[in-house]
């Protein structure tokens, strides 16, 4: 059997690649050469983070009136949490809110509604107070801190109007009890 040239030629061009195929296949099996050990860096001190200062403006006639209907003191809040309210020692119709380990800065405002809205001057946090219940909200994730939380003053309110609406359900009953025994006597007296 006759081989042609180029046959010939080309065999040992073919055999030095399946050489080389069959060593690379080796060597990537083999263990890689060890990297040089890496040389301790020094870390570097965190820089403290520049202190932001907000700016509190004055408060306005309406922020005044907000802040004197506020209800200040401690609230106690569902899951055995606690809230508590004080006027800022600092900032005059401004108030403190203080939760777990958070404490903000808050403006009081009277909304239409009768309820009063405590912003924080720093635009994360927002607390409600309406006359039965208050809740501390996180207006950056739009999720509650803590909910139900209610201060002495609104716990005295709530107790208040169960009060008015039992004697107004009682009056009707009083009042048609009184017209039957006017009925009764006047039927007597006939």
């Amino acid at each position: 059997m006759s081989t042609s040239p180029l046959v010939r030629a080309a065999a040992p061009i073919l055999a030095a690649l399946i050489a080389g195929a069959f060593a690379a296949s080796t060597a990537v099996a083999a263990d890689p050469p060890a990297k040089p050990a890496a040389k301790p860096v020094a870390k570097k001190a965190a820089a403290p983070a520049p202190a932001v200062t907000y700016v509190v403006p004055d408060a306005t006639p309406d922020q005044v009136k907000a802040a004197e209907m506020v209800y200040y003191g401690a609230y106690d809040c569902e899951f055995q949490q606690t809230v508590s309210i004080t006027q800022s020692p600092k900032h005059s119709a401004y108030v403190d809110v203080k939760h777990s380990k958070g404490t903000w800065l808050m403006k009081p405002v009277l909304l239409g509604t009768g309820a009063i809205r405590l912003e924080d001057v720093r635009g994360e946090t927002l607390m409600v107070q309406i006359a039965s219940k208050s809740m501390l909200l996180n207006v950056k994730t739009a999720q509650r801190i803590v909910d139900d939380c209610v201060s002495p003053k609104q716990r005295e309110m709530v107790a208040e109007a169960k009060a008015a609406k039992a004697a107004a359900e009682a009056a009707p009953v009083k009042a048609t009890a009184e017209a039957g025994t006017a009925a009764a006597s006047t039927s007597l007296l006939k």
